[in-house]
């Protein structure tokens, strides 16, 4: 069998598996995301000009100087070429002009704070159109949307009519994650206490795959939801499912909602209570807890000076799992003293002792924390001195 032959059936099931492959950033179905994708191909393009003919003329210089062929000039006393040396520094020296300009200026245009223009290449946006207002809130291991002008809520459900632009205010109610949509647009950090936005817009109707792109624990591969772009028919009418099918989500609702769970069902929520998703944002969903802008004004105005003292119990945030003996199924020994839910205890690693005079939540005696004087971990005593307290004790790691 010649070679060709034998090297084509051999090369076949590869193409059987790469058939397999979704490329759904090669393929967008937003306008955003259609520009990433073009920015992607120009600079791929842009730095494929210097590395084709260097690869190229590396292996022609090789084979051409090979020691067999004694056809081919030898002086080794050869040490400069003047065209040779404007040809290596000027052509790179173009593409890394060429490619910082298109950087710098789809950095700006593709900014996912910056509203939308356009809703794709050949139709700007009208004057006075309103964005479609989408709240998300990543938990423990899904998604909530919350949806202001409409009242309803959901999980591990996003929809959204075609041509309309949509406005999402992205945060978290525990650890770091991050909202994709591939055919929407890019990945877009959602971080507790803090508010992101993305403006997008769907341009085609279909179903496409949303997922968190940041691992977060041990549900993160299966915080997925669907994304559904529908006209605005289908739209009004997946809203008006929302509000039959759903139920009320209220401030205790919402508490039990956000407690760690995997493979979450899609849930609906026909109305939500006023200010929900402002709590979730200022971290003072859960009942007591004082909330990070009603702090922020309180500093603003100078501090609260020594009343500050009562403020402390209501700002811990962290703790409030283990201090209801709930806790996320990834949690092991680390710095809470507590058990691996595994069963296998990782080797040389045993539970931490709890000492009994240390209450969940509290700092011990030693550590620096004083919170009458307001002295922080490792900073000076009154008498000028160090204070006794050993390592600063994160508050993450007080949870015991």
């Amino acid at each position: 069998m010649p070679v060709k032959i034998l090297r084509t059936l051999v090369l076949l099931p590869l193409f059987g598996l790469l058939s397999g492959c979704n490329m759904v950033l090669m393929q967008p179905s937003g306008d955003i995301a259609a520009r990433q994708r073009d920015l992607i191909l120009a600079s791929t393009g842009l730095m494929l000009l210097i590395i084709i003919p260097v690869i190229a003329f590396t292996l022609l210089f090789a084979w051409r100087y090979r020691a067999s062929n004694k056809e081919a000039a030898y002086d080794p006393d050869w040490h400069h070429s003047t065209q040779l040396e404007v040809l290596i520094w000027s052509a790179p020296l173009v593409i890394v002009i060429a490619l910082g300009a298109l950087t710098w200026i789809s950095t700006h245009t593709l900014d996912p704070y910056r509203p939308l223009s356009r809703l794709d290449a050949d139709r700007p946006l009208a004057p006075g159109v309103k964005p479609l207002t989408v709240e998300v809130v990543a938990l423990d291991w899904k998604w909530l949307f919350f949806y202001p002008d409409q009242g309803i809520a959901t999980v591990n459900e996003l929809a959204a009519p075609v041509d309309v632009p949509i406005s999402f205010k992205i945060t978290s109610a525990t650890v770091m994650n991050s909202f994709f949509i591939p055919a929407l647009a890019g990945q877009i950090y959602a971080m507790a206490g803090m508010e992101t936005k993305l403006h997008a817009v769907i341009n085609k109707a279909g179903t496409y795959e949303g997922l968190s792109a940041n691992y977060s624990g041990s549900g993160f591969s299966r915080m997925n939801f669907k994304f559904h772009g529908l006209d605005q028919a289908g739209f009004d009418q997946w809203v008006a499912k929302v509000k039959s099918e759903g139920k009320p989500l209220s401030r205790q609702g919402y508490v039990d909602l956000e407690k760690p769970t995997e493979r979450e069902p899609v849930r609906y929520f026909s109305t939500v209570e006023n200010g929900l998703y402002s709590s979730v944002l200022n971290m003072c969903a859960v009942p007591g807890k004082m909330c990070m802008n009603e702090m922020m004004h309180i500093d603003a105005m100078g501090g609260a000076g020594k009343e500050s003292h009562a403020n402390h119990k209501r700002l811990e945030y962290d703790n409030r799992y283990a201090e209801q003996g709930i806790e996320a199924p990834g949690a092991t020994v680390g710095g809470s003293g507590r058990e691996s839910h595994s069963r296998e205890q990782p080797e040389g690693m045993k539970p931490k002792s709890i000492a009994p005079d240390v209450k969940p939540g509290s700092a011990p005696e030693h550590s620096g924390h004083d919170h009458s004087g307001h002295q922080g971990h490792g900073a000076p005593a009154a008498d000028g001195t160090d204070s006794k307290g050993s390592d600063p004790v994160a508050p993450g790691q007080l949870n015991r």
